[in-house]
């Protein structure tokens, strides 16, 4: 495959995958890769092969003689993720303290401790900040192939609950507290006590996920 077919390849996955996780092509939508190729001005094979590709992670569901569909998460779909999470942010939690707080892991703890000190918060880009703190404390293990996992299962779980607007405010503040519990474990380089906080706000969570689907039944089926 040569330089411009794998840009193109890049390039359908990355757009097709952003329009699931911003809903433009919600839970339940029919794929069509004709109309996607259109949409994204790409030709029909790298818009197969990201669709294909997308459906390996879990975003897309292939169901036989009726076609390719965005994935339509459940409550146990919700708690298997969840579980998951628990075993691979626990590792990742524990070798970030031995190796340290990096410097975008830092940063990113100062950017959490700016949001804190907000008299109110906004949920999108409090939870935007949250996330960049996971996906940065994943880099600083230094091991790709954990830091892939996540990403697989953190855009599975993010289907779920990322156009609800009414956040409970207070959670939104102590998710992040917690985040910077984990955070001040790490740069104490006490990796017991990092993997415990990351359980805990992990536990957090996902009691608040399920508290916002008796609010919004429809977000997961």
């Amino acid at each position: 495959m040569n330089h411009d077919s794998l840009r193109e390849r890049d390039s359908a996955y990355s757009q097709v995958r952003d329009l699931i996780l911003t809903r433009r092509l919600a839970p339940g939508d029919a794929i069509s890769e004709r109309g996607l190729s259109e949409q994204l001005g790409l030709g029909r094979t790298p818009v197969r092969e990201a669709v294909k590709t997308l459906a390996q992670e879990g975003l897309l569901e292939a169901i036989p003689a009726r076609g390719t569909f965005v994935r339509q998460l459940t409550v146990q779909d919700l708690r298997e993720i969840h579980e998951v999470r628990l075993g691979l942010e626990g590792i990742a939690a524990v070798l970030a303290a031995q190796r340290g707080a990096s410097i975008e892991l830092q940063a990113s703890a100062r950017a959490l401790q700016a949001l804190a000190a907000q008299a109110d918060l906004e949920v999108l880009p409090t939870q935007q900040a949250g996330w960049r703190f996971h996906e940065a404390m994943f880099d600083a293990t230094g091991n790709p192939r954990l830091v892939a996992l996540y990403h697989q299962l953190r855009a599975q779980s993010g289907l779920a609950l990322q156009q609800v607007e009414d956040y409970d405010p207070q959670r939104l503040r102590q998710a992040l507290r917690e985040h910077l519990d984990i955070y001040d474990a790490i740069a104490a380089r006490d990796a017991e006590r990092a993997q415990r906080c990351v359980w805990d706000h992990l536990t957090q969570a996902l009691q608040g996920r399920l508290q916002l689907l008796v609010r919004h039944p429809g977000a997961l089926v």
